[in-house]
């Protein structure tokens, strides 16, 4: 049964990538396709792949897809009134244009500890196109640049939820998690980077077709000034870090009306429903067309149709293959093995490869090897610090096309499927090798 499960996935896989590829077919019924048959061929009842398609598709989009509409709101406004490029004016005379990946990569980096991967990349978006644009570079290497920065922290520092979680489960003190995640993190994120520009440079994607350099010089003489263009960004993810202050286990705000009002408006949801709002005040001449079908709020929806779509059908790939039971297979058949602080590694890899999400993947180790770590010389509180950063190093590995970031990245950065598992899945893989092997260097000194 384990060897079919694995064998039906790699398939699924295989089509998902030819069809897409040669086939030129959409990637929402590429993607709805392959559940199915997934579904139908490994053995599960109809009336479950149906419901898991339709489970998957509804709680992706429950979580994202509000998240998404507000991004590219946000975005439209900042790229049509000119903010974005005024920004990327700012920031580009301190960071110099050649550094813009490294740039883009710090941001992520920092925006990914209290914030999903999924939103942080929607909010940063539009910024990183405008710098893109103006730094003359591909929007290959800017977008892989902050798509790994955001993976770096967001798997592997707490508060982010898988980090927290996997912590309590293996009883590992939270404070030498941050440490040693921090630690770890940084050179993952250099290597990163390091991988965006080489292999992103080799792919030139425009980040802003639709704009020539004239249209951008006459919008940036009508253009917000830098701060306020920044507000809109700025706001929300302040908003979200007070949130995940707010809602730490020790409830340092306490448990008043102040935490639970920032806990509310720190919600993805909220907090870039309040950047929409700001976002109305970047232009010259701000009327309530602007806002109506026709206008830019409308533009701005057709723009997310399709990203939500393809997003919502990763989302039902990865929970067919959740219910199929893939993920339990895997986990369980590889802790057999005597591989020390390499097999949370292992473990968590093959379990993000199979159902898509990081933190799912995260849980599920955590899960299975809380009772293994005498087994595995693992019962020291550095050691289990040191399991729960190698856990979330496995769940980077890789993001492919049962993984909504793996869409999001892709639609928003203008990348084809190819182009997407070339650099996307490839750059969580590289990334997350990276952190394994810190991680196994540190263990051998401690």
């Amino acid at each position: 049964m384990e060897s079919r499960s694995l064998f039906l996935l790699l398939l699924s896989v295989i089509f998902i990538v030819v069809s897409t590829i040669k086939l030129k077919l959409h990637p929402f019924l590429a993607l709805l396709f392959a559940a199915l048959l997934f579904g139908a061929f490994v053995g599960m009842p109809l009336a479950d792949v149906l419901t898991a398609v339709s489970e998957g598709f509804g709680r992706t989009l429950g979580s994202i897809g509000i998240v998404i509409v507000a991004g590219v709101i946000l975005g439209t406004f900042l790229e049509r009134s000119g903010g974005a490029f005024t920004l990327a004016e700012s920031i580009l005379k301190l960071t110099r244009r050649k550094n813009v990946p490294l740039a883009m990569g710090a941001i992520g980096y920092l925006v990914g500890i209290p914030v999903f991967c999924d939103s942080g990349f929607v909010i940063l978006s539009a910024l990183n196109k405008a710098l893109t644009k103006k730094a003359g570079i591909s929007l290959a290497v800017s977008a892989i640049a902050l798509s790994l920065g955001l993976y770096a922290t967001h798997t592997m520092v707490p508060p982010t939820p898988g980090p927290i979680a996997a912590a309590g489960l293996l009883e590992a003190d939270l404070g030498l998690v941050i440490l040693w995640g921090l630690l770890v993190s940084i050179p993952a994120l250099l290597v990163g980077w390091l991988f965006a520009i080489k292999f992103g440079s080799k792919i030139y994607i425009d980040p802003e077709p639709e704009f020539s350099e004239t249209e951008i010089e006459q919008k940036m003489k009508e253009a917000p000034s830098a701060w306020r263009s920044f507000l809109p960004i700025f706001v929300p993810i302040v908003l979200i870090l007070l949130k995940s202050l707010a809602d730490y286990p020790t409830k340092p705000l306490g448990e008043g009306i102040v935490s639970t009002t920032l806990s509310f408006v720190g919600s993805p949801i909220i907090a870039l429903l309040i950047g929409v709002f700001l976002s109305w005040t970047l232009p010259k001449r701000f009327t309530l067309d602007l806002l109506s079908e026709r206008g830019w709020v409308g533009a701005a929806l057709l723009d997310s149709t399709s990203i939500i779509l393809i997003t919502g059908a990763g989302g039902s790939f990865g929970r067919v293959l959740q219910e199929s039971g893939i993920a339990d297979t895997l986990g369980n058949s590889l802790a057999g093995g005597n591989l020390g602080i390499l097999m949370p590694f292992i473990i968590a890899s093959a379990i993000k490869t199979a159902q898509g999400s990081s933190t799912v993947a995260i849980v599920t180790t955590a899960t299975l090897l809380a009772p293994l770590l005498g087994a595995l010389g693992l019962e020291g509180e550095v050691d289990r610090a040191l399991c729960v950063i190698a856990i979330g190093a496995g769940a980077m590995v890789v993001s492919h096309a049962n993984d909504s970031y793996f869409w999001v990245v892709s639609q928003f950065s203008r990348m084809n499927t190819k182009t997407a598992f070339q650099l996307q899945t490839l750059g969580t893989l590289v990334e997350g090798v990276a952190a394994a092997v810190v991680v196994w260097l540190i263990s051998l000194v401690t």
